[in-house]
């Protein structure tokens, strides 16, 4: 089982000790969100964030706006937040009410205070990257499936990986960085258009399952062995459910549970961005 809460709880243990140093040289790292609106699972989510940055030591500033908030109070918060020298990193929670440009939103954001490293700067910049180790945020959700997959040592070069699921936070950043020289995977980009899907996830080495669809993979879908990640997740009546179906775990040699597996990782992996900001700056 790979333990992305067993994982997180050791990774804020590294940076509690990287804030106590940073606070010994008179630097205090700062999270600040923007929450716009009143989705139940964005303020858990949000919820969760705060408590991360409570227990590392984190400084952090909370921003919540109702959904009647028009978009030039978004932007006003935005440039609060830009402007805040007590805040080294933050985050715009998506997603946005209906009605606004997330993209546009997202772009007023200082690149070197982006948390999600979900900027086009930021993007562009993992997009160029060579083998060195990056100086700039990386998104927090492939950040997360790759230091799991890193630290349970499941190989990644030059292993295949099938990634199901081309979104912006998770699909098109992660198999950019599986591609990066040093981690050296080579990466199957799946989709809704992909034709035979089972047949690809067969051959594949890792499974990253991140499309939102309840109980979408198949165990006869998986080399016996490889490793499973379930990160997408769907409301239905029973509560939450993940993409891959739970008998998949007899075929599976490492199986990331959701939750419980990359969810943790991620806001690990946010406070981290704020932390390397803080160190960096």
């Amino acid at each position: 089982m790979l333990d992305g809460l067993a994982i997180a709880k050791q990774i804020k243990l590294e940076l509690t000790q990287e804030v106590i140093a940073l606070k010994q040289r008179g630097i205090t790292p700062g999270l600040g969100t923007l929450l716009v609106g009143d989705d139940p699972g964005s303020h858990t989510y949000v919820g969760g964030k705060h408590r991360d940055c409570q227990e590392v030591g984190v400084h952090s500033v909370r921003i919540d706006l109702p959904a009647s908030a028009s978009v030039q109070d978004v932007k006003a918060a935005i440039k609060d937040l830009n402007d805040a020298q007590d805040v080294t990193g933050y985050i715009v929670q998506l997603p946005l009410p209906f009605g606004f440009d997330t993209n546009e939103l997202l772009e007023l954001i200082d690149p070197a205070k982006d948390a999600d490293g979900l900027h086009p700067i930021n993007l562009g910049r993992l997009v160029l990257a060579g083998s060195e180790e990056m100086n700039s945020p990386l998104p927090c959700t492939p950040a997360g499936i790759v230091e799991l997959l890193t630290r349970y040592q499941v190989e990644l070069n030059g292993a295949e990986v099938a990634v199901i699921g081309r979104g912006i936070t998770v699909g098109r950043p992660l198999g950019l960085l599986l591609n990066k020289k040093g981690i050296d995977s080579t990466v199957n980009l799946l989709h809704s258009r992909s034709r035979d899907i089972p047949h690809a996830v067969k051959r594949a080495d890792v499974v990253v399952a991140a499309l939102g669809s309840p109980h979408f993979v198949k165990a006869e879908w998986i080399k016996p062995g490889a490793a499973v990640l379930d990160v997408g997740i769907t409301r239905v009546e029973q509560g939450l459910v993940g993409d891959v179906d739970p008998g998949l775990a007899a075929v599976a040699g490492y199986l990331s549970p959701n939750p419980g597996g990359v969810g943790p990782m991620t806001r690990a992996m946010l406070v981290r961005n704020v932390v390397k900001a803080a160190s960096k700056n």
